[in-house]
């Protein structure tokens, strides 16, 4: 399981580590999905500040187990956050944040088995 676990935390880091890239540079496809959720643009440092923890996190859970789980969870949280953001305007282009929130929460579980 911690080897499934290695796998999954180091993709989802990678994910997570381009995204908050991604946000902080202002890319113009993850301003288009923002504004579409109406994200404030303030909030967009704190967004990416939270995806760069989430990363760090899942790595550090290779030898720190609570905090592996911890930031699984929080990761988890985050893009079922998202997938609500985009459901409550209607937006159904979903399926990113949605297969991430899969993803994390395949992380936890994993990270707990291990």
């Amino acid at each position: 399981m911690f080897i499934a676990y290695a796998v999954v935390a180091g993709l989802l880091a990678l994910a997570l580590t381009a995204s908050a890239t991604f946000t902080l540079q202002r890319n113009e496809a993850v301003m288009a999905s923002m504004r579409k959720v109406e994200v404030p643009d303030a909030w967009l440092p704190r967004l990416a500040a939270l995806k760069a923890a989430g990363a760090t996190g899942l790595v550090a859970g290779l030898w720190v187990t609570p905090l592996g789980v911890a930031a699984a969870v929080g990761v988890t949280l985050y893009f079922i956050g998202a997938v609500i953001s985009h459901l409550r305007v209607k937006d159904f282009e979903l399926a990113p944040a949605a297969i991430l929130a899969l993803v994390a929460a395949a992380a936890l579980a994993l990270r707990v088995a291990a």
